[in-house]
C-alpha cells in the first residue's frame, strides 16, 4: 500500500473511533463515563490531526518525519486502580447502554489495530515506525476497553486472564 493511502486510511480509522466515543459522550448517563468517553475521542482527534500533519509532510517533501506521538493511556496499575472505581459506579449506572457502548469502542479498536498491524508488516522506515506507535497506542485504547467491559459485565476477566475459577480441580 502506497504511504499516502495509508495514511489517508488511518484517518478514516481514527475518525471511525473518534466518532465512536464522541457518541458514546452523548448518549451515556453517567458522568464518569462521559469524561472516560472524551478523553478518548480528544485522543483520536489529536491521533487525526497527527496523521493529517504528516500527509502534508509527505505531500510537500515525500518524507515522514516521527514526531512524538504521546497518549493519554495510563499504565496497567493505573488501570487497574480505575476498574475498581469502576466497579462502585457501575452499581448505579445504566450498565446496559454502557456495556453496548463499549462493545461498539472495542469493535472499532480491533478493527484499527488490525488496520495498524498491516501497515507495520507492509512499511519500512519512518513510516513502518509511525504507524508501530500508532499500534500501540491502539492497542492500549484496547485494554483500556476490554477492562471496563470486563468490570461491568463483572466476567472474572482481567486482560483476558481469568482472575477466579469456579471450577472445582480433579
Amino acid at each position: 500500500m502506497e504511504v499516502e493511502k495509508a495514511i489517508k486510511t488511518a484517518i478514516d480509522y481514527e475518525s471511525k473511533v473518534r466518532d465512536v466515543y464522541a457518541d458514546a459522550v452523548k448518549n451515556t448517563r453517567s458522568e464518569i463515563a462521559k469524561r472516560v468517553f472524551q478523553k478518548l475521542a480528544d485522543e483520536e482527534q489529536r491521533h487525526i490531526d497527527y496523521l493529517k500533519s504528516r500527509l502534508t509532510e509527505w505531500r510537500n517533501t515525500g518524507l515522514i518525519s516521527c514526531e512524538k506521538l504521546r497518549t493519554i493511556i495510563p499504565g496497567k496499575k493505573a488501570i487497574e486502580e480505575g476498574v475498581k472505581k469502576l466497579e462502585d459506579r457501575m452499581k448505579e449506572a445504566d450498565r446496559f447502554g454502557e456495556v453496548q457502548m463499549l462493545n461498539k469502542a472495542l469493535d472499532v479498536e480491533i478493527e484499527t489495530s488490525s488496520f495498524y498491524k498491516e501497515m507495520v508488516n507492509r512499511l519500512e522506515d519512518e513510516p513502518q515506525k509511525m504507524f508501530k506507535r500508532f499500534l500501540e497506542i491502539e492497542e492500549g485504547h484496547l485494554a483500556l476497553v476490554q477492562a471496563e467491559i470486563d468490570s461491568i459485565t463483572g466476567t472474572g476477566f482481567w486482560f483476558d486472564f481469568q482472575e477466579f475459577n469456579l471450577e472445582a480441580e480433579g
